[in-house]
């Protein structure tokens, strides 16, 4: 499951490229990691900075959680100096998108979405403005919905006994409610009836 988040996320970052080339004439800098010289570090806006420190504690937590050194991440990579990975958990090296991938596969392989997604907002910012645009910034949010909403069947057990007809009938008043229930949460919240239509 983890490798077809990989997977689409990969896929959805290869046509934003495509889309952000010709259309939009957006600068891609995508191709490879990137050490940065403390001149260029301080011509980064104050923001990127302090997500590349984060993203970089970030990376180092997952790092040690797994039990991994610098060396052993470095090698599992394929990467021959550990350099690299030693200066983006200090802040001061962009990662790129393929690292960030083979990144996600060994360190969140049981949850990437939320793994790729801070990474490519944090050093391919121009890509993550087309998948935001995309929406793909709300797939997290999304998937965490789904697993509650499964979660209310988990823990019914008696739910698991049922005959395929008592479990139609439940399913039918369980989308009834649900219908309800979300049409009075958006009406609350402002939405409009067209943003509710049933696909």
């Amino acid at each position: 499951m983890a490798r077809i988040f990989t997977d689409l996320a990969a896929e959805l970052t290869s046509s934003a490229l495509h889309v952000a080339a010709e259309t939009a004439g957006v600068p891609l800098r995508m191709a490879g990691a990137l050490f940065l010289e403390p001149e260029q570090l301080q011509s980064l806006a104050p923001q990127q900075r302090r997500m590349m420190r984060e993203t970089g504690l970030y990376l180092r937590d997952l790092r040690e959680v797994a039990g991994l050194t610098l060396a052993e991440l470095s090698e599992a990579l394929d990467l021959k100096d550990h350099s690299l990975l030693e200066a983006v958990e200090r802040g001061t090296a962009t990662l790129s998108f393929e690292l960030v991938l083979r990144l996600a596969a060994l360190l969140a392989r049981h949850d990437p979405i939320p793994f790729i997604v801070r990474f490519v907002r944090t050093y391919n910012p121009e890509i993550w403005r087309v998948l935001e645009a995309w929406g793909i910034g709300r797939l997290p949010a999304q998937f965490e919905r789904e697993r509650q909403f499964l979660n209310v069947y988990r823990r019914h057990d008696a739910a698991r006994k049922l005959s395929d007809e008592g479990f139609a009938k439940v399913l039918m008043f369980t989308n009834a409610a649900f219908e309800m229930s979300l049409h009075f949460a958006a009406e609350h919240e402002g939405l409009k009836d067209k943003e509710l239509a049933i696909e």
